[in-house]
């Protein structure tokens, strides 16, 4: 009997796995910060971006968005999970869980259920395709949106996610990217600049104004994402501790700042400071925060703020005035310049050694290696998204034209597309 004892003591320290447990506490906060999650996109992008458009024009991006949810939640249990974060490749995983045959109900990853992370994860996976909407809004097909959306997926989100954060080559360099500055961000951004790009101008983009149609409709989209946006950050600490508490503070103030910055900005610029302008600003702080939300405090929050906001309003004035890109609700200067920002910034914030230096968890290289390191993951995050998606366009269109015809475009595509009208006038 004494030695059975011994070997059951020993067995409970020393073979812990032998009775792991999910946290609570750890999983109530995940389970909570998913819904908040998918609550960015559903309704909170969409109502963001169906504000912003024409009147002629909302019920498609509404639709958009709502597709784009659903086509990659099947996405992700088929094979998205799996090539994501199973297997030992430098730049995508294996087919070694598809269809979560391998998960149950008893599957943990870390603290926690397997079937909740697998859940918050793909709420990352459903907002970054949604937010590339934004650069061919008012110009795309249904049917190529939903096809692009799905390639995109495959052959960009799913290798940035493994490079990152499924142990692929990027995070065996010592790339920090706590919660999506480059495998959401800079993907969706730079993804969304080449398409712009590649389907031309709006008609008129050039000669007539196109103000958006509701501008309480962003603003209530706009303050879903703000909330949403805890979930997004704070959640990615993957546990309810200190991580999260510090994620969560500075994803506020950076968010603050940023609205503040370019709201104004555009006061001095042009005497008014406009609902359009803080909500902006405010996406800009929260963009450029997501990455260094992990390793920076406070002060360093503020000054990313401060420059995500000022960075991204002369982005979208240099995108748009000066090399005249339709990126029509500005993803580009907004989710990329300010994602990619927030991957430089955290080098120099985010390190007991560095500026500002009084992050919540930093890293053990100096400002300047680390930094060096963080453009390396730059570089080949935004040269992989760049060439793919480029590839996915010209594929697709061999098989027809992926931009509705002139005659469409002018009628709307809620009308021509959907068969239904956003409002009854």
């Amino acid at each position: 009997m004494f030695n059975k004892n011994i070997v059951f003591l020993l067995s409970i320290f020393f073979v812990p796995n032998l009775f792991a447990e999910a946290d609570t506490g750890d999983t109530a906060w995940i389970l909570t910060s998913t819904a908040l999650v998918l609550f960015m996109t559903l309704p909170g992008l969409a109502l963001f971006y169906g504000g912003l458009v024409r009147t002629k024009n909302v019920l498609s991006v509404l639709m958009q968005c709502f597709a784009i949810a659903c086509l990659i939640s099947v996405c992700w249990v088929t094979y998205g999970y799996s090539l994501a974060f199973r297997g030992a490749g430098s730049f995508i995983g294996d087919f070694s869980s598809l269809f979560l045959n391998d998960v149950g109900r008893d599957s943990l990853s870390g603290t926690l259920p397997e079937t909740v992370f697998i859940t918050f994860q793909m709420t990352f996976a459903i907002i970054t395709p949604a937010l590339v909407v934004g650069a061919f809004a008012e110009r795309m097909k249904f049917g190529a949106m939903c096809l692009f959306s799905v390639a995109w997926f495959t052959f960009v989100y799913l290798p940035a996610c493994h490079m990152v954060w499924g142990g692929g080559y990027l995070a065996n360099k010592g790339v920090i990217d706590f919660a999506g500055g480059l495998v959401v961000h800079a993907t969706c951004g730079v993804g969304a600049l080449v398409i712009a790009i590649y389907l031309g101008k709006r008609d008129g983009f050039l000669e007539k104004p196109m103000p958006p149609h509701n501008r309480t409709m962003v603003m209530i989209g706009a303050s879903m994402l703000w909330v949403g946006w805890f979930g997004f950050n704070a959640g990615s600490a993957v546990a309810a501790d200190g991580n999260a508490g510090m994620a969560m503070l500075v994803t506020h103030i950076s968010a603050a700042l940023g609205a503040l910055t370019w709201m104004a900005i555009e006061w001095i610029k042009s005497g008014k400071a406009t609902i359009i302008g803080i909500a902006t600003g405010m996406v800009a702080g929260l963009a450029t925060i997501t990455p260094a939300s992990g390793t920076v405090g406070p002060a360093g929050a503020m000054l990313i703020g401060v420059l995500a906001g000022s960075v991204c309003f002369y982005a979208t004035q240099l995108v748009k005035s000066y090399f005249k890109v339709d990126d029509s609700l500005d993803v580009f200067p907004v989710h990329g310049v300010g994602g990619i920002l927030g991957i430089i910034m955290l080098s120099l914030v985010g390190s007991p050694e560095g500026f500002l230096g009084n992050g919540s968890t930093g890293f053990d290289n100096t400002p300047l290696s680390q930094l060096l390191i963080q453009l390396e993951g730059i570089l080949v995050i935004c040269a992989w998204t760049g060439i793919a998606t480029y590839i996915i366009l010209k594929v697709l269109n061999v098989f027809g034209d992926i931009r509705v015809s002139k005659e469409e475009e002018e009628e709307g595509l809620d009308v021509s597309l959907h068969n239904e009208q956003g409002y009854n006038l």
